[in-house]
C-alpha cells in the first residue's frame, strides 16, 4: 500500500491549490490503482516508462474511456508536477482511449412529417 505520507502530502497539496474534494477523491484513487499496478512501489522510484504502462493498461486491458484515461493522467501529473517535482516526458508510447463520434442521428422530412402526425417516433431502419 502506498506509504500514508505521500496521500496526505497530496491531499494537502490539493487543498492548498483550492481544488474541489470530488477532484481530491478522484485524484487519490487514481494515485493509488496506479501504485498498486505497479506492486506498491513508490511514485518517486517510477517514472514516464510506468506511467504509460498505466494508461496504455486502461485502455486495453480495462477498456477505459478516453475521459477516464485523462482523469487518470491528470492525477499522475499533478502528483509528478506539483509533489514530486519531477516533470514527466510527454506520453507519446501510451496507447490512448479514443473518443467515440458522435454521429447526429438526421430524419428525413416524411419522418418528421410521421413523428408531428401520430407522436410516435418513425421506424430508422
Amino acid at each position: 500500500m502506498p506509504s500514508p505520507r505521500l496521500l496526505d502530502q497530496v491531499r494537502e497539496r490539493l487543498r492548498v491549490k483550492h481544488y474541489s474534494m470530488r477532484t481530491e477523491d478522484c485524484y487519490l484513487h487514481w494515485i493509488r490503482r496506479f501504485v498498486f499496478f505497479h506492486g506498491t512501489k513508490h511514485p518517486r522510484d517510477m517514472g514516464g516508462a510506468q506511467v504509460e504502462a498505466f494508461l496504455s493498461h486502461l485502455a486495453t486491458d480495462a477498456r477505459a474511456a478516453a475521459s477516464t484515461q485523462n482523469q487518470a493522467l491528470s492525477a499522475l501529473l499533478f502528483l509528478y508536477r506539483e509533489l514530486l517535482l519531477v516533470d514527466l516526458p510527454w506520453m507519446d508510447g501510451a496507447l490512448r482511449a479514443k473518443r467515440p463520434k458522435h454521429v447526429p442521428v438526421l430524419f428525413t422530412e416524411n419522418e418528421v412529417r410521421v413523428t408531428r402526425a401520430t407522436g410516435r417516433h418513425a421506424p430508422l431502419f
